[in-house]
């Protein structure tokens, strides 16, 4: 994996999360009935998180980055597609529990990549570099979002969010 397949990989990452996240919570306003619910779905996920950690930590190094790198853009492009067919609280609780160990898998391993990429001495700027595309990436996917949402379905951006998903792991596994 070069660092610029990395590059792209991410950059369509963020951008397909974040054409989600703003409007993930109002997918689950139509699932839920206090914010005490709201609450405990990025509980969820965040404790999930946290716990799986040290495992991903573990397998990073024995898998490899690319391979956890593309079992998270292709877990994510088939989570996607059940969002939008959620109707119970408790649903949205188990995606949010798998999210959570996916997210892990995604950072972790986003922050092992770069570490493996970037020469130790110019590291900061390098990774300066590095958010500003997926920074840009991010912003522009959330303006470009807000247009989209009202012309088609919120469940709709979370399945051209998962076909993101799933190119982006295409890119990863191209050898050049």
């Amino acid at each position: 994996m070069t660092y610029k397949r990395f590059l792209y990989f991410q950059s369509i990452i963020v951008m397909a999360s974040s054409m989600i996240f703003p409007f993930y919570v109002l997918l689950l306003k139509n699932v839920g009935d206090s914010y005490s619910q709201f609450g405990w779905a990025y509980g969820l996920f965040a404790l999930t998180s946290a716990f799986a950690y040290p495992l991903i930590g573990k397998f990073s190094d024995k898998l490899g980055d690319k391979v956890l790198l593309i079992l998270y853009a292709w877990s994510m492009a088939v989570l996607l597609l059940f969002f939008p067919l959620v109707t119970e609280v408790w649903q949205v609780y188990i995606l949010q529990i798998m999210m959570g160990i996916l997210g892990a898998i995604q950072k972790n391993t986003e922050k092992t990549a770069l570490a493996r990429k970037v020469a130790k001495e110019t590291a900061g700027m390098e990774i300066g570099k590095y958010h500003i595309w997926t920074s840009v990436g991010a912003a522009l996917a959330i303006i470009l979002t807000g247009y989209m949402v009202d012309f088609i379905t919120i469940g709709s951006i979370f399945y051209l969010a998962s076909l993101l998903y799933l190119i982006s792991g295409i890119i990863l596994l191209k050898k050049h």
